[in-house]
C-alpha cells in the first residue's frame, strides 16, 4: 500500500468564489482511477500539544503501489488541479508512505 497525505495552507485572502474553487479541486483529486480511495478535510478538533494543526485541509490517497501514485501524478485532473488551484495556497505540506517496504 501506498499512502499520499498533503497538507494546505490557504492563502488568507482568498474570495469565497476561490474557497469554493479550492474545494472542488480536491474533490476533483478524489476521482483519479489509480487511487484505491481518499478523503479530505479540515484540521479536527483534537487540541493536544503534540498535534500539529497548523493547515487549513488536509487529503489523504490510498493506492495499491508507488507504480499507481506515479501514474496519479501524471494524470491529467491531477495536472488541472496544480493549473487551476496551484496560487490559492501560501504552503503545501507532503507525506509520502509506502508500507509494504515493512513487509
Amino acid at each position: 500500500m501506498f499512502i499520499h497525505s498533503v497538507y494546505f495552507s490557504l492563502r488568507s485572502d482568498l474570495t469565497p468564489a476561490e474557497h469554493d474553487r479550492f474545494l472542488a479541486g480536491v474533490r476533483s483529486l478524489l476521482t483519479i482511477r489509480s487511487a484505491i480511495d481518499g478523503s479530505f478535510g479540515p484540521p479536527a478538533g483534537t487540541d493536544r500539544a503534540v498535534i500539529d494543526r497548523a493547515y487549513s485541509y488536509g487529503m489523504v490517497l490510498r493506492f495499491p503501489d508507488q507504480a499507481a501514485h506515479d501514474a496519479y501524478q501524471t494524470d491529467p485532473v491531477h495536472d488541472a488541479f496544480r493549473d487551476e488551484c496551484g496560487t490559492l495556497w501560501s504552503a503545501v505540506r507532503i507525506f509520502d508512505l509506502d508500507t509494504d517496504l515493512l513487509s
